[in-house]
């Protein structure tokens, strides 16, 4: 059975740009597609701590440490400048792979730069 699982975030990034007009995707700092692992043109998922919208769009390559966050084309309606978002990739694997496999989670200051990463998340407290 393949099992699908999260495979990189960008934890709390800052929307930099909301361009209708351009072609649609989300234009991410091309250090922290590095860092994620997370693949030009690979699906995200992106999920807004603002207001709550949820939505799936593309990655491309910004400018290397701009900390560029742009959400490009009808998404532009979901995210604007100054709103935290969480941008999420996925993987498949098998059950036996599960058993090695870690996330790369990529956390971020206000002005996306990274503070640091981790490879689980802390339980939630009850």
């Amino acid at each position: 059975m393949l099992l699908n699982v999260l495979k990189a975030k960008i934890h709390r990034a800052s929307v930099t740009h909301a361009e209708l007009h351009y072609e649609g995707s989300c234009a991410i700092d091309g250090r922290l597609l590095d860092i994620s692992g997370i693949r030009e043109y690979e699906q995200v998922h992106i999920f807004n701590i603002n207001n709550g919208h949820r939505f799936v769009t593309y990655a491309i390559r910004g400018e290397e440490g701009s900390g560029v966050i742009s959400v490009n084309g009808a998404a532009a309606h979901l995210a604007q400048p100054g709103d935290l978002v969480i941008i999420c990739a996925y993987g498949q694997c098998d059950e036996q792979e599960m058993a090695e496999f870690k996330p790369t989670l990529v956390y971020v200051d206000r002005e996306n730069r990274l503070t640091h990463t981790n490879q689980s998340i802390p339980a939630q407290a009850a």
